[in-house]
């Protein structure tokens, strides 16, 4: 499975659309041992509200280790920035 977490972006085809860091922990929850890949924009506008940006989903990824696959497609150069900051961080000596 593909997750796609995007509040704008229509997912990508093979991709599973979530507008919000909430609905991809229950996406994530649902299928733990099927996850390919979860592709991350940073900021979810008004989606923020129910669970805040794409960096918290990484928390709670990192909080399970759950070090899936990761790709990014945020415009926001300061979220990007800070997400790979957390990646290096943590991906690397888990995942």
């Amino acid at each position: 499975m593909k997750i796609w977490l995007d509040d704008i972006r229509p997912a990508q085809e093979g991709y599973v659309q979530c507008k919000s860091v909430n609905e991809a922990i229950v996406i994530i929850e649902e299928n733990k041992n099927n996850i390919e890949v979860i592709d991350l924009d940073h900021d979810l506008g008004d989606f923020a509200k129910d669970g805040g940006d794409a960096i918290c989903l990484m928390d709670y990824l990192v909080e399970n280790e759950l070090f899936y696959k990761l790709n990014f497609h945020t415009a926001n150069p300061v979220g990007l920035a800070n997400m790979k900051r957390m990646y290096n961080r943590y991906w690397n000596k888990g995942g």
